[in-house]
């Protein structure tokens, strides 16, 4: 083994991140920052397989010939030159960029450049790089999706956030599509009390495009606006629309 190849096998944050996408400006379409400006960073590869995933393309094998694998810097200077010196937000988006320790090199470079970071995971990893990161959203995943949700592993991830000093922004987020979902989320919020909570509606046309996008997609957010209002137990939650796709549809790459 050449004395690099030590180097990289000893230290994961000089491993390449595998990327699919770096894109922006745009706005945040959901969730605690929803409304505003970021850039993306989509990383490749997830350990849930969603049913209704908007981006099975990371980890379905179908965009597999786009993965570039980049440095961290390599990343930082993409950043900056799609975005100039128009952003101070980054998102790290997937997949589960939690799969990848190596991303603690990604979140100590764009500190340093005074950029803001947020992520988004369903609560199944941990990587020690999460405490650094200004914006956690923890979706842990509903019925609907198929997937079941390791509580054990949920439960040390919330707490090992709530006690990590400096930690500023935590929301817990549930994709909602039946009632099914709703009693989940209920159930979810119960069990997380003091950590704020959303909402959100699920988008069903993650393949496909219709006449009646939008159209359904209000009525999805109507619903879940009514339902909300009728149970005293989410009297502190909020419902969110995905912004994103009530403007773009299903369109990568904004």
């Amino acid at each position: 083994m050449s004395d690099s190849a030590k180097i990289s096998a000893a230290d994961p944050s000089t491993r390449p991140i595998p990327v699919l996408e770096v894109f922006g400006p745009t706005i945040q379409g959901e969730g605690m920052s929803i409304g505003r400006k970021t850039m993306f960073v989509r990383t490749a590869g997830c350990d849930y397989r969603c049913s209704w995933c908007d981006s099975k393309f990371t980890w379905d094998g179908s965009a597999k010939d786009e993965i570039r694998m980049l440095s961290a810097a390599e990343i930082v200077e993409e950043l900056f030159a799609l975005g100039g010196n128009t952003f101070d937000h980054v998102t790290i988006s997937g997949g589960n960029p939690l799969l990848l320790p190596q991303m603690s090199f990604l979140v100590q470079q764009l500190h340093d450049h005074g950029i803001r970071t947020a992520v988004e995971t369903q609560g199944s990893r941990w990587q020690d790089w999460l405490v650094r990161i200004d914006e956690v959203t923890l979706s842990p995943k509903p019925p609907s999706s198929g997937m079941e949700t390791d509580f054990e592993v949920l439960d040390s991830i919330v707490a090992r956030l709530l006690e990590a000093s400096g930690r500023r922004d935590i929301c817990i987020k549930i994709v909602i599509f039946d009632e099914e979902d709703l009693n989940y989320a209920r159930d979810v919020h119960k069990r997380y009390p003091d950590v704020p909570f959303i909402l959100q509606t699920g988008n069903p046309q993650v393949s496909h495009e219709s006449e009646d996008h939008v159209s359904s997609l209000l009525h999805r957010y109507e619903w879940l606006i009514d339902r909300l209002s009728e149970l005293p137990d989410l009297k502190d939650a909020r419902a969110l629309p995905q912004l994103h796709t009530l403007v773009w549809g299903n369109k990568r790459g904004v």
